[in-house]
């Protein structure tokens, strides 16, 4: 097994999973806003202010792209999907993985839209995202696990078991 990409909504728990499943399988962690922030030396959702959405995704393909990671959980940001050349790069090194998570649970999870970095088009909700990016997750996904009323621990488990 080579690398395993976490994809989902903000707050799908992308990144809190893929520390626990990297503990659990000795793999290398890589969270590929932090790798956005680092490249760029600012947060997210200044990055988004300053630039605008379009120009971010482009920001966050260009991250995605200097990923060259072996036996490492990748969680990549929500919006990856919206560029194929980023999404091809990651499915060529690895099982994308679709963490599944109602918009119900999203929306109670997620509380601090305008400032957690998520991009979103002005004028947009939640939902709004939500609808949109669904049928990216799972056009990309090699497998598609079911997050809603699981613990963190059945998740790993399930994510395991099926790649």
């Amino acid at each position: 097994m080579n690398n395993i990409i976490l994809t989902g909504m903000p707050g799908a728990g992308k990144s809190t999973i893929g520390v626990v499943l990297a503990k659990t399988l000795g793999f290398t962690f890589i969270d590929s806003d932090l790798v956005i922030q680092e490249r760029e030396n600012t947060l997210l959702q200044e990055i988004i202010d300053d630039i605008g959405m379009e120009k971010f995704l482009d920001v966050e393909k260009d991250a995605i792209l200097s990923i060259e990671a072996k036996h490492s959980i990748i969680a990549t940001g929500g919006s990856v999907v919206f560029r194929e050349e980023a999404m091809k790069h990651l499915k060529e090194r690895g099982i994308v993985v679709y963490l599944m998570v109602s918009y119900e649970e999203i929306e109670r999870r997620v509380n601090n839209i305008t400032t957690r970095g998520i991009a979103m088009a002005k004028g947009h909700t939640l939902r709004d995202v939500y609808d949109q990016r669904i049928k990216l997750y799972e056009k990309y996904a090699d497998v598609v696990i079911d997050c809603d009323n699981k613990s963190l621990e059945d998740i790993v488990r399930d994510i395991k078991g099926n790649v």
